[in-house]
């Protein structure tokens, strides 16, 4: 099958085309033959040798796909050949075939198309695994950093339909526009507006879902609600800050850092049953991803250099098979 693998640790130039045999189903797998496949940060960041892939998964990016059932082994009784389903993967999800345990399934929700599905999964579980994390609850406050990405325009919807006073952050008045489109309460240029200011303003947050890192981590303090939660998904800006115990002590704060594809099968497992049942239901009416754009998977690096050109509004997604590839 076609793929496309890395040459070596580095740049967007190092994702160039080749081939892997094709995978079979092994027990409790399925096999998907890929239509779409999501492009996320964690996969620039395993190109350039700083997020190794679990032992057991492909040496190649890809996080997420969606496609339809080829195979299916003995024993998994939900799953059929032909069924059109998207899958969190470990790794692996820039080929035109994927296998994976079939826990990790989801069928893709009416009225979604098969490239929207792919931008969905990785970022669904992100949110819904997070904001459980941090306990959040309805009438919560909480401040979604990066409110147009891939995750952050998740996490915005998501929240906003479960009853939390969403606020946000964004590059720009456009952007800022685009995320009270998606259910902010509010949102702040993180350029041009004093955006801890504004949070205070409004009660400060009960949870900030952040995938900055070092950069923010005063201000996210400063934020934050009394017992307010932080939880780091990200580190764009670093990963090493100083921390102000003393504000931590004085909100009664908590910091929370989390991964996702590092977690035992049975923990993924349970985060996809948890989107399933919590996020399935309000797609695509309430929760709908933003495609940024496509690329042939034969043109994952130029993805890629879009991703790291930051800007995007939402999420990139490779196109698989015939017109993805040749």
């Amino acid at each position: 099958m076609n793929v496309t693998h890395m040459s070596d640790f580095g740049g967007p130039e190092m994702l160039v085309p080749g081939h892997a045999p094709d995978p079979t189903a092994g027990p409790g797998e399925v096999v998907l033959a890929v239509e779409s496949a999501g492009v996320n940060p964690a996969d620039a960041l395993q190109r350039r040798g700083l997020y190794p892939p679990p032992p057991d998964a492909p040496g190649w990016p890809g996080l997420e796909v969606a496609g339809v059932v080829t195979q299916v082994s003995e024993g998994v009784g939900r799953w059929a050949a032909g069924d059109r389903v998207c899958a969190l993967l470990p790794g692996g999800g820039y080929a035109e075939q994927v296998a994976v345990d079939a826990s990790l399934v989801l069928p893709i929700p009416a009225g979604l198309q098969v490239v929207e599905a792919a931008a969905l999964v990785e970022a669904a579980c992100t949110v819904w695994s997070n904001l459980d994390a941090a306990g959040a609850t309805a009438g919560d406050t909480v401040l979604v950093h990066g409110g147009l990405g891939g995750v952050g325009s998740i996490a915005v919807q998501y929240a906003a339909a479960r009853g939390m006073r969403v606020l946000a952050t964004a590059r720009g008045p456009e952007r800022v526009a685009r995320c009270l489109d998606l259910g902010a309460e509010a949102a702040f240029d993180h350029i041009a507006d004093d955006w801890v200011a504004g949070v205070r303003e409004r009660g400060g947050a009960d949870v900030i879902l952040d995938v900055v890192g070092a950069a923010y981590l005063q201000r996210n303090l400063e934020a934050l609600a009394t017992g307010g939660r932080l939880v780091v998904i990200g580190l764009q800006k670093g990963a090493r800050a100083e921390l102000d115990l003393g504000l931590l002590l004085a909100r009664r704060a908590s910091i929370i850092g989390t991964t996702l594809r590092a977690r035992p099968l049975a923990e993924r497992a349970a985060v996809v049953a948890g989107v399933e049942r919590d996020v399935w239901p309000l797609v695509p009416e309430r929760v709908r991803p933003l495609v940024a754009g496509t690329f042939p998977l034969a043109d994952a690096a130029a993805a890629h250099r879009a991703l790291e050109a930051g800007g995007l509004e939402g999420s990139l997604v490779l196109t698989v098979g015939a017109d993805g590839h040749r």
